[in-house]
């Protein structure tokens, strides 16, 4: 299937409507963008769906602005995304990677979602310092950036150079909410996790099977030879083959 003419911004919100009257919202991760996320998009629009993937507020632009942005307004566009989705199609399903995955499930436990699809899903934190982080971001604004951990050469998921403090400040916040909020969540889940990640620890994982309810149909696939961007990795593949078989499982199973 051919693709649309590159945006020359490689993370500019991607639209593609669909044949199947289903759709998908796929959602990046923090201080990333749509950019490591194109691949998986153009797989579901492939498969006939309609797909969005918006830009959040914060990114794409510098980290100086994710820094002045709320977890709140992030999960709002989200919000208005799916709605504007729902209006126009029978199912939505969702898709995320990292915070996308967070804001996905955040999403599900108060909205009506089709299914989820997470690569990697963030709710919790590796560094004993994060805890500190709304005071740290009065004294450290920036730290290294946490982008491209990726183990297949050459992926770039356009990503901001620094991570801003205040901004892991506005995470934790959004991971918190997000925890507290699993067990309102009935949607059908698949994770694709992978051994080998250095950005969100496995513990994320830990705390999604406890906080979910035991009748929530839970599936984990391991990934065991690509990193924390697994979109870009050398698994890719298999999680967009998986995430659109899983979906159409769904699909078929209602009545």
């Amino acid at each position: 299937m051919a693709q649309p003419p590159a945006s020359a911004d490689p993370n500019a919100p991607y639209t593609h409507q669909g044949s199947n009257g289903d759709a998908v919202l796929v959602i990046h991760g923090f201080t990333a963008g749509p950019a490591g996320m194109m691949p998986w998009a153009h797989a579901f629009a492939a498969a006939g769906y309609s797909v969005r993937v918006p830009l959040l507020p914060g990114h794409g632009t510098s980290w100086q602005d994710l820094a002045a942005t709320k977890h709140s307004e992030i999960l709002d566009a989200v919000r208005q995304a799916h709605a504007e989705l729902a209006a126009t199609h029978a199912r939505v399903f969702v898709a995320g990677l990292s915070m996308g995955g967070a804001l996905a499930l955040n999403l599900a436990s108060t909205h009506e979602v089709a299914a989820l699809a997470l690569v990697n899903p963030g709710l919790t934190i590796a560094s004993p310092l994060a805890r500190f982080t709304g005071l740290l971001r009065f004294v450290v604004p920036s730290l290294a950036g946490i982008s491209n951990d990726i183990a297949k050469p050459g992926g770039d998921e356009h990503a901001y150079a620094r991570t801003p403090v205040a901004g892991v400040h506005q995470l934790r916040r959004l991971f918190r909410s997000t925890i507290a909020a699993l067990g309102s969540i009935t949607a059908p889940v698949i994770v694709f996790r992978s051994d080998a990640d250095h950005v969100v620890p496995e513990s994320s994982l830990e705390v999604l099977r406890d906080g979910l309810d035991k009748s929530v149909h839970l599936e984990v696939k391991r990934l065991t030879r690509s990193y924390h961007v697994a979109t870009l990795d050398y698994e890719a593949q298999e999680i967009f083959a998986r995430s659109i078989e899983f979906f159409q499982e769904v699909d078929n199973s209602r009545p």
